[in-house]
């Protein structure tokens, strides 16, 4: 059996496939980690989400933003777009939504020595507290007021951690973490705004660093295979594996083979050309 992680898919459905190929994945032996945002903007949102519902039980998905963001559409709560629309209006639609908001933010080995989580771990988690942390937010996700719980996630989240902030202040800031985050301060504060690779920041932004280079971030034991970065490509060090690749924005879409002693890269170069949205 073979493990892989997979990068940001976002619907890039045709590259997807010739990946696995190219991986010789077969789903009645080896295990594929998802890194989140299956879905948006990729033309075959929908294939992408049928196909991996119907190898559900030989792959690893944990939720991104984008995912989470389908999620919300179909509960009436944001707004819906051309790309996601097909699968809202599918006639599995409830049974795939459903699926998808029973996924978890984070998933971890420790035989192999590797956890997922789509944008990081917060460096203001180890690991023992983001799993316990990631678990609480997946229990608001999956209940029967998860569409109240959704409303307030989309408001503006707080920077930095506080345990003694509301329960919402909490959540929103875990959820944003495991999701949303990319730079932080030194001091472990996040900044949700800058969105480019860390050489490209300007003079003013220079203090910011990668969530995973912050001087003062928990140890996380295992390393962190994450992606939601595409122009920051893929990365590797001896904490880390950053697999978005910018496959949607005509670059590509990466795996990498996690059960062995070094990881395999393998890419596939993607036929979609979407502009940059400056």
């Amino acid at each position: 059996m073979a493990v892989w992680a997979v990068g940001d898919i976002q619907g890039c459905f045709d590259s997807f496939q010739e990946l696995l190929k190219k991986i010789k994945f077969d789903p009645k032996v080896d295990e594929l980690w998802v890194a989140g945002d299956l879905v948006n903007r990729g033309d075959k949102s929908l294939e992408t989400l049928n196909y991996l519902y119907s190898i559900k039980d030989s792959i690893k998905v944990i939720l991104g933003n984008h995912d989470i963001a389908l999620i919300a559409a179909h509960a009436g709560v944001k707004k819906s777009n051309a790309t996601i629309q097909p699968i809202l209006d599918a006639e599995n639609a409830d049974e795939l939504i459903e699926w998808l908001r029973h996924q978890p933010f984070l998933h971890w080995n420790f035989k192999i020595g590797y956890c997922m989580a789509h944008a990081g771990i917060s460096p203001q988690f180890d690991l023992g507290m983001a799993i316990n942390h990631a678990s609480r937010i997946e229990k608001k996700l999956q209940g029967r007021n998860y569409k109240a719980w959704l409303k307030h996630m989309f408001k503006v989240s707080s920077r930095k951690f506080n345990a003694k902030a509301s329960s919402m202040d909490i959540d929103k800031y875990i959820l944003s973490s495991f999701t949303a985050m990319r730079f932080c301060e030194d001091d472990g504060s996040l900044d949700f705004k800058q969105k480019g690779a860390p050489s490209t920041l300007k003079v003013e932004y220079k203090k910011l660093k990668p969530w995973f280079a912050c001087p003062t971030r928990r140890s996380t034991t295992l390393k962190v295979v994450f992606g939601h970065w595409s122009t920051l490509g893929y990365y590797q060090d001896s904490n880390v594996l950053a697999l978005d690749t910018g496959c949607l924005w005509g670059k590509a879409l990466t795996a990498a083979r996690l059960d062995v002693s070094e990881a395999i890269i393998v890419q596939v170069a993607c036929k979609a050309k979407q502009e940059v949205k400056k």
